[in-house]
Formats: C-alpha cells, sequence, structure tokens
C-alpha cells in the first residue's frame, strides 16, 4: 500500500483485527489517556477530543509513522454510555439500550509523528436493539463479555450480536472502527504530508 509506519495507540484488540483484516502492518503502543466525558461539550466533540489526545500522547514519543487514536461512544437519548464500571453498571446499560435506538459515534485522530501534524474525522452509526429479557441481560454480563466495549455491548461477540434489530450506517463503526472512513481520511492526510 505504500503507506508509512502506524502506530496504533490503543490496546483494544477489535480495532487490531479490523486494521489486519484491510492488510495493515501496525506497531501497538497503548495510550494511557483517561477518557474524560465533559458535559459542557457534544458527544461528538468528546470522541473527537479523547482521540486526539490518545494519538498525541503517543505521538509524542516516536519520531516517524502516523499514530492513530481513536474513541467510541454510545448515546441513547440524551446519555453518553461509555465502558461499564461494574457488572451492575453493564447491567443498567444494557437496560437502557433495550428496545431503543442508539448511536454509535466513533471518532479517529491521526497525527504526524514527524511534524505533529493531525486530522481527526468521526462516523455515526444508528444502532436499534430489540426488546431484552432479564435473563439475557444477566447472562451477558456475567460472561464478562462487555465489561471492555461502549455501552457494555460487542455487535461482534457471539450473544452481543443478537441483541441488534438494525444496523443504519458503518457496520465496522459499531464493532469499533469506521474503516472505510479511516481508509480514506489517511490517503487524504498523508498527502498534505511534505515526504
Amino acid at each position: 500500500m505504500g503507506f508509512p509506519s502506524l502506530i496504533l495507540a490503543s490496546k483494544s484488540p477489535r480495532r487490531r483485527l479490523l486494521l489486519r483484516q484491510i492488510g495493515f502492518k501496525f506497531t501497538v503502543r497503548a495510550s494511557r489517556v483517561a477518557e474524560r466525558f465533559s458535559r459542557n461539550e457534544s458527544p461528538a466533540h468528546n470522541a473527537k477530543r479523547i482521540a486526539l489526545e490518545k494519538a498525541r500522547e503517543i505521538a509524542s514519543q516516536v519520531r516517524e509513522g502516523i499514530v492513530v487514536g481513536a474513541d467510541t461512544i454510545v448515546v441513547v437519548g440524551n446519555r453518553i454510555l461509555g465502558k461499564p464500571r461494574s457488572k451492575p453498571h453493564a447491567v443498567r446499560m444494557l437496560k437502557l439500550l433495550s428496545g431503543r435506538e442508539h448511536i454509535v459515534l466513533t471518532a479517529f485522530a491521526l497525527v504526524d509523528g514527524r511534524s505533529g501534524r493531525y486530522v481527526v474525522d468521526i462516523e455515526k452509526t444508528k444502532v436499534l436493539f430489540r426488546r431484552l429479557s432479564e435473563e439475557e441481560i444477566r447472562g451477558y454480563v456475567a460472561s464478562g463479555s462487555p465489561m471492555d466495549k461502549a455501552g457494555a455491548y460487542g455487535i461482534q461477540d457471539d450473544y452481543g450480536a443478537v441483541f441488534v434489530q438494525r444496523v443504519e450506517g458503518c457496520f465496522y463503526n459499531v464493532v469499533g472502527f469506521p474503516l472505510t472512513k479511516f481508509y480514506v481520511t489517511l490517503q487524504e492526510f498523508l498527502k498534505t504530508l511534505d515526504r
């Protein structure tokens, strides 16, 4: 593909898998930036800010390569759902999502390690959950699977997949990384860099 080295500032196994799926070679240097949400910012602005903070943290430690930071949040009504803090919190999140539509926002930031130049973009996908039973919710949470996922579910999970009734927009965004938008944005970003 002729791309410079990529550095993924995320420990997400789903993002690693998706980038490998489209043939990218990259290294992983997980960011330690706390995912802090501000009530004074829109959900999209929160996600974009956090993605850029993650990428900039790792970019400050390297001399070469493009650092990729990302952040996924789930918005239902006017509430932002990040990753659950505990199993009871995951149960509450899934009860809130049950039978309702929500929005999945994944922001990503690309930072050039050499120049510090960057670009940030975001993808938005609507997801409708079918109505879930108490038994389904508690069984899924007991499996431990939702504990590292925004909104406490993974559409790619064996069991979490059957919660979703409809997806409008990029499926991969719901998994955790909008592949098409990322690929196009990266190509455009590389054209702006002096190499």
